[in-house]
C-alpha cells in the first residue's frame, strides 16, 4: 500500500508541476487557502509567473526522479508488488 501512495504522490507532483508551468497564476491561486504566511507565499507566486514556472519544473523533475528511483530499486506498483522487476514483462520491451 505504501508503494501505491508513493506512486500517487509522484503523480501529484508531476501534475501540479505541469499546471504550474502551463498556467502559473491560476495554479498559485488554486493553492492560496491556508494560514497567513502560506497566503503570502502564494501571493508572491501569483505575482511572479517565471518563479512559479521554475518551481513547476522542479516539481516535475522531482516526481519523475521519485518514480524512476522506485522503479530502479525494484519496487513495483500495483497487485504484483512482491514480484521482482522483470523487463520482459514490459509491453514496450521487445
Amino acid at each position: 500500500m505504501r508503494k501505491r501512495w508513493a506512486h500517487f504522490a509522484a503523480m501529484a507532483l508531476i501534475g501540479d508541476g505541469v499546471m504550474a508551468v502551463l498556467r502559473p497564476a491560476y495554479d498559485a491561486q488554486a493553492w492560496k487557502a491556508g494560514p497567513q504566511p502560506w497566503q503570502s507565499v502564494m501571493r508572491t507566486f501569483r505575482k511572479r509567473p517565471a518563479l512559479t514556472r521554475a518551481l513547476g519544473v522542479l516539481e516535475i523533475t522531482a516526481g519523475v526522479c521519485w518514480a524512476l528511483q522506485n522503479e530502479r530499486s525494484g519496487k513495483r506498483f500495483g497487485p504484483v508488488d512482491a514480484a521482482p522487476f522483470d523487463p520482459s514483462e514490459d509491453a514496450f520491451v521487445r
